[in-house]
C-alpha cells in the first residue's frame, strides 16, 4: 500500500522527512509517576496561605461558627471551579493560553491568566527569599531576634525575658513598645527606616537580593526538566510540611496555656453567620487557597494521561487542603496561646495575618521556647517547602503556556526558555529587594490577583457552559472518565458557582478600601498604579477579541460566531482519545475512525471505547432530531 500524502501545510516546520505534527503532544512530556500529578496539587494547593490566612481569617469570623460558611462555600465554590479547570486541561492537554482553542474569541482570558500569574510569581519569590533570610538566622545557638541591645533595636523595645524577670504581679504596660522580633523584621530585615514610602525605595538590601537569586535558583533547578523535574521534587516539598505541622502541633498543645489559644481559635459565635462579610471571607478564603484561575492546576492536568480519575483526586486535594488549613490553625493558635500566658496580654492582642504571623509574632514565640533555634529553623523550613511547591505551578504555567503557543520553536529549547523567564521576574523583582520594597510587595499582593482573578474565573466559568455549552462539556467529560457530572456539578457551573464569584466581585468592589502597610496611607499614584494591574488583566479580554474577531471573515456578527466556535483541532490531542465530532479533525490525521486504531492496536474495546462508541451515537440521535 502506498504511503498517504500529506499536504505541506499539515507538516510541521521541524519535521525533516515528513512525519506528522500530530507527534507534537508526546515532546511536551507526562508525569513520570502514578502520584506526581497528585502531590503537584497538593503542593500547589496548601501553600503559605494556609498557616498564616486561615488561622487568622477563622478567630475573627465567629471562630469555629466560620467552618459553617467555609465547607458550604467549599462545596459551591471551590470544588465545581477546581473540577472544571482539571477537566478542561486534561481534556485538551494544553496550557492556559492554546486551551482557548475551545472559543478562540476569549483568549484574552488566557492572556489575563498570564499577568497574573507573572505579577503573583514576582512577589510570591520574594516572601520566599524572606523565608530564606530567617532560615539561615535560624542555623545560631541564639536567635538574633531574641533580645534588645542590637544596633537596630530603639528605646521602645521590650525584651519579654525581661517582663519574665521582672514582678509578675505588678502589671506591664506593653501598648507602647515594640518586641524585638518586630524592630528585627522591620529594622533589620527590610530596614524600613531607610525609605519614606513606596515613591523613596532607597538603596537595595544586597543581603536580601542574594536571597532572591537563591530562591530563583532553586525554582529554575526544580523546573528545568519540565514535569519530570518538579513531579519528583514535590514527593519531597508536598509531604515534608505535615511532618513539620505535626511536630509543631504536638510540640503547640504540650504547652503551658495552649488551650486557651485554641479555644480562642475555635469558640463558634454564631451570631457572625448572620453577617455578609463571614460568607464572603469565606469564599474569599476558599477562592485563593484552591488557586482556582491562575492556571496552575489546567496546566498540571494537562500532563495526565487521558483517563486520568480527576474526578477522585478533585475530592482528595480539596477536602485535604481544608483539613490541613484547619490543623494549621491547632499549630499556630496553641503556640499564640502560650505565647499571651507568658506574656500576660489577651490572644488577640498577639494574633496576626499574614507577614506579621509568619516574621513577627511566631518568631518571637520560638524565642520563648527551650531549643528555640532548632523549632524556628523547622518553622521556616516547613514555609520554604510550602512556599515552593506553589512557585513551581506559577513557572510551570507561564512556561507551559508560552510553549504550547510556539511548540516547534519552544519545546526543545523549554529549559533555556525557562532560563530567561527566570532571569526576567528575578530582575522585575529586585525593587522588592530594596528599603521600600516592602510597600511594592504590599501593593502587588493586593491588586495583582484581586478583582481581575475574579473577572478570568467568571468568564472561563460562563463561556465553558453558556458558549462552548453544559451539554458539549459534560460529554467531553464522560469521554475521558466514563461518567457525566451529575446534578450538583452541573446547578453549580450553571448558577451557583457564577453567581457566589459576582457576588464576591461587587462586594470587593463596594468595600474597597485603598491599600495600607501599618501607619503608612500609599499616594494616589500609587493606588491608580495597584488598580491599572488588576484591570490590565481584565483588558486582556476584549483585546483577545478584537484580535480573534479580525482574523475572520464575512460580517460582524459572523465573525463573532465563527470566533466563539471552537477550532477545528480543538479536542483530545492523541488521535486514538478522539470520537465523535472530534474524529479525524487533528491536522494531518490519516485515520477516519481512531476508535479502529485502538482496536487494531490493543486487540479489543475497553470500558472507554464503549464509552466512546456510546458518546456516538448520541450525537448522532441528537443530530436526527435536530433535523426533524
Amino acid at each position: 500500500l502506498t504511503q498517504p500524502v500529506t499536504p505541506d501545510l499539515l507538516v510541521s516546520p521541524s519535521s525533516q522527512d515528513g512525519d506528522l505534527g500530530s507527534e507534537c503532544p508526546e515532546d511536551r512530556g507526562n508525569w513520570t509517576g502514578r502520584l506526581d500529578f497528585l502531590l503537584s496539587c497538593i503542593g500547589y494547593c496548601v501553600g503559605l496561605g494556609n498557616v498564616w490566612r486561615f488561622p487568622y481569617r477563622a478567630y475573627t469570623n465567629g471562630g469555629g461558627a466560620f467552618l459553617v460558611p467555609y465547607f458550604i462555600m467549599l462545596a459551591i465554590c471551590g470544588i465545581p471551579i477546581f473540577f472544571m479547570e482539571l477537566s478542561l486541561g486534561q481534556f485538551s492537554s494544553l496550557g492556559p493560553l492554546a486551551v482557548w482553542k475551545i472559543s478562540p474569541l476569549f483568549k484574552g482570558v488566557g492572556m489575563g491568566t498570564i499577568l497574573i500569574v507573572s505579577l503573583v510569581a514576582i512577589y510570591y519569590n520574594m516572601i520566599i527569599a524572606y523565608v530564606l533570610f530567617y532560615l539561615f538566622a535560624s542555623l545560631t545557638s541564639d536567635l538574633p531576634w531574641q533580645r534588645c541591645g542590637n544596633w537596630w533595636n530603639t528605646d521602645l523595645c521590650l525584651d519579654h525575658h525581661v517582663i519574665k524577670a521582672g514582678n509578675s504581679t505588678l502589671p506591664v504596660n506593653i501598648s507602647n513598645t515594640v518586641s524585638p522580633s518586630e524592630e528585627y523584621w522591620s529594622r533589620y530585615v527590610l530596614h524600613i527606616q531607610g525609605s519614606s514610602g513606596i515613591g523613596d525605595p532607597g538603596r537595595i538590601r544586597w543581603n536580601l537580593c542574594l536571597c532572591l537569586l537563591l530562591s530563583w535558583t532553586i525554582v529554575y533547578l526544580c523546573i528545568l526538566k519540565g514535569v519530570k523535574s518538579s513531579g519528583k521534587v514535590v514527593y519531597f516539598t508536598a509531604t515534608f510540611p505535615y511532618l513539620i505541622l505535626l511536630m509543631l502541633l504536638i510540640r503547640g498543645v504540650t504547652l503551658e496555656g495552649a488551650w486557651k489559644g485554641i479555644q480562642f481559635y475555635l469558640t463558634p459565635q454564631f451570631d457572625h453567620l448572620l453577617s455578609s462579610k463571614v460568607w464572603i471571607e469565606a469564599a474569599l478564603q476558599i477562592f485563593y487557597s484552591l488557586g482556582v484561575g491562575f492556571g496552575g492546576l489546567l496546566t498540571f492536568a494537562s500532563y495526565n494521561t487521558f483517563h486520568q480519575n480527576i474526578y477522585r483526586d478533585t475530592f482528595i486535594v480539596t477536602l485535604g487542603n481544608a483539613i490541613t488549613s484547619i490543623l494549621a490553625g491547632f499549630a499556630i493558635f496553641s503556640v499564640l496561646g502560650y505565647m499571651s500566658q507568658e506574656l500576660g496580654v489577651p490572644v488577640n492582642q498577639v494574633a496576626k495575618a499574614g507577614p506579621g504571623l509568619a516574621f513577627v509574632v511566631y518568631p518571637q514565640a520560638m524565642t520563648m521556647l527551650p531549643l528555640s533555634p532548632f523549632w524556628s529553623f523547622l518553622f521556616f523550613f516547613m514555609l520554604l517547602t510550602l512556599g515552593l511547591d506553589s512557585q513551581f505551578a506559577f513557572m510551570e504555567t507561564i512556561v507551559t503556556a508560552v510553549t504550547d503557543e510556539f511548540p516547534y520553536y519552544l519545546r526543545p529549547k523549554k529549559a533555556s526558555f525557562s532560563a530567561v523567564i527566570c532571569i526576567a521576574l528575578f530582575l522585575m523583582g529586585l525593587i522588592l529587594t530594596t528599603e521600600g520594597g516592602m510597600y511594592w510587595l504590599v501593593l502587588l499582593d493586593d491588586y495583582s490577583a484581586g478583582f481581575g482573578l475574579m473577572v478570568v474565573v467568571i468568564t472561563t466559568c460562563l463561556v465553558v457552559t453558556r458558549v462552548y455549552g453544559m451539554k458539549r462539556f459534560c460529554r467531553d467529560i464522560q469521554m475521558m472518565l466514563g461518567f457525566k457530572p451529575g446534578p450538583y456539578f452541573r446547578a453549580c457551573w450553571m448558577v451557583l458557582s457564577p453567581a457566589t464569584m459576582m457576588a464576591l466581585l461587587v462586594y470587593n468592589i463596594v468595600k474597597y478600601q485603598p491599600s495600607e502597610y501599618g501607619n503608612y496611607r500609599f499616594p494616589p499614584w500609587a493606588e491608580a498604579l495597584g488598580i491599572l494591574m488588576g484591570v490590565l488583566s481584565c483588558l486582556m479580554i476584549p483585546m483577545g477579541m478584537v484580535v480573534a474577531v479580525l482574523q475572520e471573515e464575512g460580517t460582524l456578527w459572523e465573525r463573532v460566531q465563527q470566533a466563539s466556535r471552537p477550532a477545528m483541532d480543538w479536542g483530545p490531542s492523541l488521535e486514538e482519545n478522539r470520537s465523535g465530532v472530534y474524529v479525524a479533525s487533528l491536522a494531518g490525521s490519516q485515520s477516519p475512525k481512531p476508535l479502529m486504531v485502538h482496536m487494531r492496536k490493543y486487540g479489543g474495546i475497553t470500558s472507554y471505547e464503549n464509552t466512546a462508541i456510546e458518546v456516538d451515537r448520541e450525537m448522532e440521535e441528537e443530530d436526527e432530531e435536530e433535523s426533524m
